[in-house]
């Protein structure tokens, strides 16, 4: 397995004090800032922009981690600074193969590393039809569009039958991300059934107590689960 890594949500954030959140993300070596982008057609809900994104990229280092729940996103990719090392997720779902395709194709033309994000209706196997075009695979674990949600029933297996599929298909490099009621508790679970990249928010490193300590929290769990 690829090394466990962690995407915090910034939809989960405060935003009065976010300089200072993610200050701490630095110093605890976060390794990307997943921001969940919402057009109000693709799911029924507004969220982070372009211009939050824009902001983001100057402020720090830390790549971004931008998840596209959007109608169409071929066409809206050029509005959004990202580049070389961040992830950019377009969901199969989002309005027709070519122009998914199109947009995946130009994320990697742009040096970052284009997902294929699925909801939880989706079968697992629909991704392995972006082979050969993509460095990851997002499996939403709730219904997306809104935090604060419980993890869909089957999510464990459907992540377990992921992993079976990339790895029978010698795409082993492929990371895994879940995104979706990722605390304490399941993350581990998530870990053993396959998943590399996990986006967390108010269920655990953005929940109550220190974010440095919180983040102390979820490494160890994930190391755990690996024994």
């Amino acid at each position: 397995m690829l090394r466990a890594k962690i995407s915090p949500s910034l939809m989960c954030a405060d935003i009065f004090g976010l300089r200072g959140i993610i200050n701490d993300f630095e110093h605890c070596g976060i390794e990307y800032l997943h921001i969940d982008v919402m057009d109000g057609q693709f799911v029924p809900n507004f969220c982070l922009g372009t211009d939050y994104c824009r902001r983001l990229k100057a402020g720090t280092a830390i790549p971004l981690d931008i998840h596209l729940m959007v109608t169409e996103p071929a066409k809206k990719l050029g509005v959004f600074p990202f580049g070389e090392g961040d992830i950019v997720s377009v969901h199969h779902e989002s309005g027709g193969r070519e122009d998914t395709v199109a947009a995946l194709k130009e994320i990697s033309g742009r040096g970052a590393i284009p997902f294929i994000a699925l909801n939880p209706d989706t079968p697992a196997e629909t991704a392995l039809g972006y082979a050969g075009l993509i460095g990851g695979v997002l499996l939403m674990t709730v219904y997306p569009g809104f935090a604060g949600q419980k993890m869909v029933e089957g999510s464990l297996e459907k992540i377990t039958l992921m992993r079976k599929l990339l790895d029978e298909n010698c795409l082993k490099d492929i990371m895994i991300e879940v995104d979706g009621n990722v605390n304490y508790e399941k993350a581990p679970l998530m870990r053993k059934a396959g998943a590399d990249l996990f986006v967390v928010g108010t269920s655990s490193i953005l929940g109550p107590g220190d974010i440095k300590q919180n983040t102390e929290k979820m490494r160890t769990l994930l190391e755990e689960a690996d024994r």
